[in-house]
């Protein structure tokens, strides 16, 4: 096993995985990874899919943004015009 690194967690519990430790584990930007709990250590580790079933919020985001990396430009463009149709939707109905 590697030597530690120390990190200092921040107030909404974010802690930074230093670049060479992202780079050993093959992680980066929009990866998907799985947080667990076993024994009191929190272990981290990327997926390349959600467990089946799980339909949290979290779980729910982290498919959808893995899934639109592997989308071609127009199905993004699409997906993004649409978003920002509900969003603007939503919005009307809070006015008035």
């Amino acid at each position: 096993m590697s030597k530690p690194v120390y990190k200092v967690m921040d107030s909404k519990g974010r802690v930074l995985i230093p670049r060479e430790l992202r780079l050993a584990a093959g992680m980066c930007g929009g990866d998907i990874l799985a947080l667990q709990l076993q024994e009191g250590k929190v272990s981290v580790r990327k997926v390349e899919i959600v467990e089946v079933g799980d339909q949290s919020p979290e779980a729910v985001e982290a498919y959808v943004r893995a899934a639109i990396k592997t989308m071609p430009d127009a199905v993004r463009l699409s997906l993004i015009s649409d978003l920002s149709g509900l969003v603007r939707e939503k919005e009307g109905h809070h006015v008035g």
